[in-house]
């Protein structure tokens, strides 16, 4: 058991769940703004620096295979502070086109027994143009990633434009953009996950992006989709094949959970969506079978359920090309994400490969 689970967590837990987690996020941000300040995350946290562990596909190149899972920085506040405790990509959002301030409160839950949250944020966001003020002027040493939806107040038929008012708004500042259709906490969101809703979608961001590109004389960002946990593994294969048509570059499985047979007790009437240690074996499962479909055409990356530094080793060797972490980090501190990245340089060491990248289904 870390410092951090003996004694910060409990202090933790005893606040208000999104209290603690708007104090976490500010005080990263405070310190990874200050000069010298990631510097010094960077040594407490003791996360390795290493070209073993870099990632590339596509235009895109990852120092590691670890990143931060869209949801625990809504606004982009503390960037630098989460790549000093060292995560090779950092996921901002869900951003939304206008500020809105997400579903009332009470909206999340924790269950220590389980190790698992439950919420019904609903995208607070202080909106695209706010998220734009914070990262054009940093330079940061792994990509950056905006996670876009659309605002509550949309109609679900006009979803698209929000989407393309996003990627408009922040496209030069993001180095891939992930289209967020897997929410439970907005309504209707999850049926844009269906192949003929999502087409149209992915065309017109797709349109977006190649007009953009244009403008500027630069390359297409590249699109990522994110989809439900509780997706049928048999709507894998036209959804795959969907991702290709439409040139997207990469698949996140997947967002959070609403099955009740993975509930806690005592969660059971709450809203929202489930994440952590229930969903360990199901997001596991999804990613052995879009591995099998998708083989390497698509950046493949893992989130749900990833708890400690064996989860995220097995998820590459079941597919995996990223791994990302959320409700762990909750559970388990800033020291995660290099405890992480030690073990997968001692897992090298000890099968004798010299990259993470023949980790990958091994």
């Amino acid at each position: 058991m870390s410092w951090y689970e003996r004694a910060i967590r409990p202090l933790l837990f005893r606040l208000d769940p999104e209290f603690a987690h708007g104090l976490a996020i500010e005080g990263l941000g405070v310190v990874g703004r200050l000069p010298g300040g990631p510097g010094l995350l960077r040594r407490l946290a003791g996360a390795p620096v290493d070209e073993r562990l870099r990632v590339d596909f596509g235009p895109l190149s990852f120092p590691n295979p670890l990143g931060l899972a869209a949801g625990l920085d809504k606004n982009g506040v503390a960037v630098a502070g989460w790549f000093a405790l060292g995560f090779g990509t950092v996921e901002v959002g869900t951003v939304t086109p206008c500020p809105q301030p997400g579903n009332p409160r009470p909206r999340l839950w924790r269950f220590p027994e389980q190790e698992a949250l439950v919420n019904a944020l609903g995208f607070p966001s202080a909106g695209a143009a706010a998220v734009r003020e914070r990262l054009p002027s940093r330079r940061f040493p792994g990509p950056v990633g905006i996670n876009v939806g659309k605002n509550a107040a949309t109609p679900l038929e006009r979803a698209t434009e929000d989407y393309c008012a996003v990627l408009a708004t922040l496209w030069d500042v993001a180095d891939y953009v992930t289209v967020n259709v897997s929410s439970p906490n907005t309504p209707g969101l999850r049926t844009l996950q269906e192949v003929e809703r999502l087409e149209p979608v992915l065309e017109a961001v797709q349109a977006t992006n190649r007009q953009l590109a244009s403008l500027r004389r630069a390359m297409l960002r590249p699109v990522l989709v994110k989809v439900s946990l509780d997706l049928e593994p048999a709507a894998l294969v036209d959804l795959i094949a969907l991702l290709e048509a439409c040139g997207v570059t990469g698949l996140i499985l997947g967002n959070t959970s609403t099955d009740p047979l993975l509930r806690p007790p005592g969660a059971e009437r709450l809203p929202g969506g489930l994440s952590g240690k229930p969903l360990r074996r199901r997001a596991a499962e999804l990613l052995t079978r879009a591995a099998e479909i998708a083989g390497e055409r698509l950046l493949l990356v893992s989130v749900g359920g990833v708890m400690t530094v064996e989860d995220a080793i097995e998820r590459l060797r079941l597919g995996a090309h990223l791994v990302q972490v959320c409700t762990g980090l909750v559970y388990r501190g800033p020291g995660f994400p290099g405890a992480i990245l030690r073990a997968l340089l001692a897992s090298l060491d000890e099968d004798g490969l010299p990259s993470v990248k023949f980790l990958r289904g091994r």
